[in-house]
């Protein structure tokens, strides 16, 4: 098995594809080891001393370290930790990731339109990078949406969020004044 990794947008993430499947659709964030505990997986690089994040996409897993940690230091431990896993046939996660949007009894019209232009120009661009945004509600003209992975606390995730997809919401749906990042 063969791991390859790729930087993102964001320095203390790093994006690592093992050339399989890990969630298949969906998407699964731990932002702690506590968080992890429906996911083997994620537990497993909780285990490395330094690793604060981890963020599993269809066919990639990003994982966040710790300020005060070095890549060429932690990234040995993490290729050994996700090829170990995998190689023994392990679950990934204990259920179903879902879609990831905050859950809805009835969506209607525009809160519809806009997790549809999310899944389909917004989500695969920044899954390239390692993360994901999902949409948490709209009130008010206001569409608030969770940064997860390595979008989660990068540099440029402020300028993503207001100048790309404010922007576009904007344009294809004139109810949409604003975006911000939920907490």
């Amino acid at each position: 098995m063969f791991i390859q990794t790729e930087q993102t947008p964001n320095p203390a993430t790093l994006k690592f594809l093992p050339g399989r499947d890990v969630l298949g659709h969906g998407t699964a964030d731990f932002p702690n080891a506590e968080a992890a505990q429906r996911s083997p997986l994620a537990q497993r690089l909780f285990e490395v001393e330094g690793v604060t994040g981890v963020f599993l996409g269809s066919d990639f897993v990003t994982v966040t370290k710790a300020e005060d940690r070095d890549w060429y230091l932690l990234k040995p431990s993490i290729l050994g930790a996700i090829m170990e896993h995998m190689m023994a046939g392990l679950p990934i996660v204990l259920e179903d990731a879902g879609d990831g949007h905050a859950a809805s009894d009835e969506d209607d019209e525009i809160v519809s339109q806009i997790k549809e232009l999310l899944d389909t120009r917004v989500r695969p661009a920044v899954a390239m990078d390692g993360g994901d945004i999902t949409f948490e509600g709209f009130e008010d003209g206001v569409v608030f949406l969770h940064m997860k992975g390595s979008c989660a606390g990068c540099p440029s995730s402020t300028a993503t969020l207001k100048s790309g997809i404010e922007n576009m919401l904007r344009h294809y749906i004139p109810e949409v004044v604003e975006v911000r990042q939920s907490a």
